[in-house]
């Protein structure tokens, strides 16, 4: 763990810490060689790499409708409560996205201007499986689909040892609405989702949060098939100063840690005292967490940073531009509205990630690794396609018909302005 003010760190260790992610490139040639045999082999190579990286064997790809009507009937019924109250929130929060569908302005007499929002035909979720279960992430990824309309949601989730799908993952995708659930996951799932194989359709566009052959899989296949965004290994940033309360801090750094090896958890705070009980409180809590080889791991990535300034702790912030900032000060509106570089933002003592990730109702598919300064976690946009539209008389058409003219023959297009002068021709 990085510990240490920021005045005393080298500009290598804090450079290091921003520009992470830099692991990319060295999966390139192994996701390219399996992406090349799901492109040629179809389903026999889905099966070959499942037996490979997953150690069980398939013969039905997409997983049947009994099948997940069993899994759901299976789960606890409170349980599917929970899932149910999840997926209302996370229904609500995007359906409040939704922009309207069609409008138009008359920007002068004859000229009317406008947009025509439409679904995606298709699209591919993928869920994660391997160390744990992501139901969360089933809704998360169907869900807004579904909401913007898209007709086609199909899934691609790891199998068990057992070939099968997680049942909770399953009540999940039933619960979501998915048209489509897939027993393979892995670069594999994404390659059969952007080629399509005789099990499992093509879509136009895939989604979801995976390790980093999965990430790098999501770049290669883009002229397949479009994707959300690079989502990689889960991380945490964490402005706080004296107000906040050292153990909550340990907490939220600690449940970041054990979603992977490779998550990073960072705090940023103007308090000595503070950072000193954090690190303290984070590796007292690492000593009773379950999943505690992978937090151990984790932290490894993790750093506790202090500041001169809250203006300071903001510009790391920004700099780093995190998948998830929490903000825990005195003044936290003062410090959001500084904030511009972020995937998902909470705010308070009383808003960890953890509400985000199962049900505030915010989506918690976001970009990793700084893409949060160029992109925005997973809404409803993602879903649509926009269509201008223009609908011109012949009297709008005179307003703008000298300007398209002189530029189009500025341009050397002759048969654009010819275009445009027929139209006040005489008609014999």
């Amino acid at each position: 763990m990085l510990y240490g003010k920021l005045s005393e760190l080298s500009e290598k260790e804090i450079q290091f810490l921003i520009e992470r992610g830099g692991e990319l490139s060295s999966v390139n040639d192994i996701v390219s060689s399996i992406l090349g045999d799901v492109r040629t082999e179809g389903d026999m190579a889905l099966r070959k790499y499942t037996q490979h990286f997953d150690g069980t064997s398939i013969d039905a790809i997409e997983v049947p409708l009994e099948e997940i009507e069993k899994a759901y009937n299976t789960i606890d019924k409170e349980l599917i409560e929970h899932l149910e109250i999840a997926a209302s929130n996370i229904r609500k929060f995007h359906e409040a996205q939704m922009p309207k569908m069609m409008w138009s302005m008359q920007l002068a007499p004859g000229i009317e201007l406008g947009q025509k929002i439409t679904a995606l035909a298709s699209v591919g979720a993928y869920v994660p499986g391997g160390r744990a279960s992501y139901p969360s992430t089933a809704l998360m990824t169907v869900i807004p689909a579904k909401v913007a309309g898209v007709r086609n949601v199909v899934m691609c989730t790891p199998p068990g040892p057992d070939g099968k799908v997680n049942p909770l993952t399953l009540a999940a995708a039933k619960i979501a609405g998915a048209d489509h659930v897939y027993r393979v996951g892995g670069v594999q799932a994404i390659g059969a989702m952007a080629f399509g194989t005789d099990s499992v359709m093509k879509v136009d566009k895939i989604v979801g949060p995976g390790n980093v052959y999965v990430t790098v899989a999501k770049m290669q296949i883009r002229d397949m098939a479009e994707i959300d965004f690079p989502a990689g290994p889960s991380e945490v940033l964490i402005i706080a100063d004296e107000s906040a309360h050292p153990a909550m801090v340990a907490a939220d750094m600690i449940a970041q840690a054990e979603h992977d090896p490779h998550a990073i958890s960072v705090l940023v705070t103007t308090s000595e005292k503070l950072a000193s009980r954090v690190k303290e409180e984070v590796l007292e809590q690492a000593k009773s967490t379950t999943r505690g080889e992978i937090v151990s791991s984790s932290l490894n990535n993790a750093a506790i940073l202090i500041a001169d300034t809250i203006d300071q702790c903001i510009d790391i912030s920004n700099s780093f531009a995190p998948e998830h900032l929490e903000i825990m000060t005195k003044n936290d509106d003062m410090v959001l509205g500084k904030i511009e570089h972020a995937g998902s933002i909470f705010v308070g003592s009383y808003a960890p990630v953890s509400v985000g990730d199962y049900a505030s109702g915010t989506n918690h598919v976001l970009p990793t690794a700084g893409y949060a300064r160029i992109h925005s976690g997973l809404n409803i946009m993602h879903f649509l396609k926009i269509s201008s539209i223009q609908r011109i008389s012949k009297e709008g058409l005179a307003t703008v018909r000298d300007t398209v003219i002189s530029l189009a023959e500025k341009e050397g297009l002759q048969a654009h302005a010819d275009a445009i002068r027929i139209r006040f021709s005489d008609p014999g």
